[in-house]
């Protein structure tokens, strides 16, 4: 059976999965087999394995960085939110509707016997588990139903790294506290905590590490500094930055309140702008809707804003409008659920693609290789999706059932069509915008990332953990 090394955060967004991410690429640098694992994800920022499961995007990412295929079993639970009282449960891959209706607590007992079964077999298969914690092991009110942080480490064994933001400052109170809350069953599998994104002199935080230890028994293991290299998001936590911006054009991306997907707009760079009123619409060269887990109450939010009339307003005057996924629901005529998939109902869309969409009861989840008639490129990506969408005479299918268009109004289900360089750089000419300097590929960002944590961290010490 393989080791196992955790990453647990203080808070949530500590840097869990940009640690995780590093330590596959490091320790697989090394030669050794590894697999990333997350018992249980919360967000709507997913992708799609080979075999067409759906897992949340970190661990997709941090199999890139292990150098494996991705697998659901690294994943085994994904929480999709649909309400701020209500998830979708996809568990292996698939959404699960008799988990989505138990209440809260009561699907845990249901969930860990598969969340034992996967990690055992990935630590049956590789050399090395690297293990993600979510939020915080503080939440003494959730010890009972644990199946994601301590529960995990205690089940095999893995030797802990807890992790606190010293950017948002207060970082030695939260790693000493959250010692405090654990039992010593629990305190005894941590076994160092790491400072992450520090700006700085690192000289200067002594004595607080000496002191730290000398309070828990437990050494600071490394200073990791602020690395502005981007990965794939988890969840919408990055729209909080996403404010500073030139005066010149730009695109602007609707913040709806159940956004998924977010990170497939990262090649726009410093173009991209979250938007959230018709004032922010001003300067806008063109306009994107992105996913929603939530298509109808977020078009209904959508009205409410006036978003919606600011949207049709500028695609009238030419400006180019963009539907992914959800997006290309609330830009069609119709949408309608028959079988409750989101609560039921029949809502009219913005009318601007002559299209309608029914809710499927089963999910399409598949990686996707189509050509585009529009632009003669041949394009890649992947859906999630319940809805079956069908066209009228208004609108044309680029490709049908995956791409339409309608004058300067386009719509797709395919998610990652802006990661598609030849796409980006047609759509961004189509808004008379500059192609933004490109992102170094993800295994070079990888590549860096992994050297810079790596020399961040007592790499002795952390590889004598396995």
């Amino acid at each position: 059976m393989g080791n196992a090394i955790m990453v647990q955060g203080c808070t949530s967004n500590a840097g869990k999965s940009y640690l995780a991410s590093a330590l596959c690429r490091a320790l697989a640098d090394e030669g050794l087999r590894v697999a990333p694992f997350k018992a249980q994800n919360m967000s709507n920022n997913a992708g799609v394995t080979p075999a067409g499961l759906e897992m949340g995007r970190a661990q997709l990412v941090q199999a890139r960085a292990a150098r494996v295929m991705p697998d659901v079993r690294m994943n085994p639970v994904l929480l999709k939110p649909e309400a701020d009282t209500r998830s979708q449960v996809v568990l292996l891959g698939r959404a699960d509707p008799e988990l989505t209706a138990l209440p809260w607590r009561e699907r845990k007992g249901q969930l860990w016997p598969h969340v034992q079964e996967a990690l055992h077999s990935l630590m049956a298969e590789f050399d090395v588990v690297v293990i993600e914690g979510a939020g915080s092991p503080a939440e003494v009110n959730l010890r009972s139903s644990d199946i994601v942080n301590m529960r995990v480490a205690r089940e095999v064994q893995a030797a802990v790294l807890l992790a606190a933001d010293i950017d948002r400052g207060g970082a030695f109170a939260h790693l000493l506290g959250t010692w405090h809350c654990l039992i010593p069953e629990e305190r005894a599998l941590l076994r160092g905590f790491i400072l992450n994104r520090f700006r700085g002199d690192a000289s200067l935080l002594s004595p607080a590490p000496e002191w730290l230890q000398e309070q828990t028994g437990v050494p600071t293991v490394g200073v990791v500094p602020w690395l502005d290299v981007p990965l794939p998001e988890e969840d919408g936590v990055a729209l909080e930055g996403a404010a500073a911006h030139g005066d010149g054009g730009f695109v602007a991306i609707a913040r709806l309140p159940r956004v998924s997907n977010l990170d497939e707009f990262a090649p726009l760079g410093e173009l991209a702008r979250w938007v959230a009123s018709p004032a922010d619409l001003v300067g806008a060269r063109a306009v994107i809707l992105p996913g929603s887990k939530s298509t109808a109450a977020d078009l209904a939010w959508l009205r409410a804003s006036g978003l919606a009339g600011a949207i049709t307003r500028l695609a009238a005057q030419g400006v180019p409008v963009l539907g992914v996924c959800g997006g290309l629901q609330m830009l069609g005529s119709r949408i309608t659920d028959p079988h409750g998939v989101e609560g039921g109902g029949d809502v009219a869309g913005l009318g601007l693609l002559d299209l309608e969409t029914e809710f499927a009861p089963l999910k399409t989840t598949r990686l996707t290789r189509l050509t585009d008639a529009e632009t003669g490129f041949a394009l890649e990506g992947y859906e999630i999706h319940h809805g079956q969408t069908v066209a009228g005479a208004g609108a044309s299918a680029c490709t049908p059932g995956l791409l339409w268009r309608q004058g300067n109004v386009r719509g797709t289900y395919l998610h990652g069509l802006l990661e598609n360089p030849a796409y980006l750089e047609r759509f961004l000419g189509w808004a008379d915008l500059p192609v933004p300097a490109g992102l170094d590929s993800l295994d070079a960002r990888l590549d860096a990332i992994a050297a810079r944590v790596k020399a961040s961290l007592d790499w002795p010490f952390v590889r004598g953990l396995l």
